[in-house]
């Protein structure tokens, strides 16, 4: 297993479900939407719509891509 990344912070988090161990599954408020207290990730940095994000769980590193983008709009 990785360590977590020195530069992780505490206060950078992102709530993305891990594909590697999936601890979010059956959880209520992830399933609704919601900023669980228990199943965030470390947000390590952007780039654009892509976050780089790590499990700390189980210490996963991986690229989530938002798909979000400023100023667009759907018609």
């Amino acid at each position: 297993m990785l360590p977590i990344d020195p530069h992780a912070d505490l206060g950078r988090r992102a709530w993305v479900p891990c594909p590697r161990c999936r601890d979010d599954e059956g959880c209520a408020e992830c399933g609704a939407g919601r900023n669980c207290r228990d199943h965030w990730r470390y947000l390590l940095s952007t780039t654009g719509t892509l976050l780089h994000v790590q499990c700390p769980g189980c210490a996963h590193l991986w690229d989530h891509e938002t798909r979000f983008r400023h100023g667009t709009r759907r018609h």
